[in-house]
């Protein structure tokens, strides 16, 4: 379980790159030139899906790695995948339907919030011990 972490940043990435592809792939296929951001509303889709997950996993993977320093290593990791599998659901859900979002959208944020607990008590248990 010590390799969880890593893991899950590798899938992050992964899920990533997969977001990247969904725009390139929607950018070709109804034909919207770069710098473009709007057009078709499956490409617009796509590209938010894109921007959306790549602001949270700005959010994400410090407090993954914060709650690892802090001794929280299997919580941790399977935080993140409780993240990565809200994060995969709430992607394919977008692409469809933009408001069928929502559920994947929660699972992914309760993946962040126990993260975020994790990070919050062992800094400041640390700050506590001097």
């Amino acid at each position: 379980m010590q390799n969880l972490p890593a893991l899950v940043t590798l899938l992050t990435v992964l899920l990533q790159f997969g977001t990247m592809y969904a725009v390139g792939r929607a950018r070709a296929k109804y034909r919207i030139e770069a710098p473009a951001i709007s057009g078709h509303p499956a490409f617009e889709r796509a590209y938010r899906v894109q921007m959306n997950t790549l602001e949270s996993t700005l959010m994400f993977l410090p407090l993954l790695w914060l709650a690892v320093h802090y001794g929280y290593v299997l919580w941790a990791g399977v935080a993140g995948l409780v993240w990565i599998a809200g994060r995969a659901w709430y992607a394919m859900a977008y692409l469809q339907d933009a408001g069928k979002r929502g559920p994947g959208y929660m699972l992914g944020m309760a993946g962040w919030a126990a993260l975020l607990v994790m990070s919050l008590m062992g800094l400041g248990r640390a700050l506590m011990a001097g």
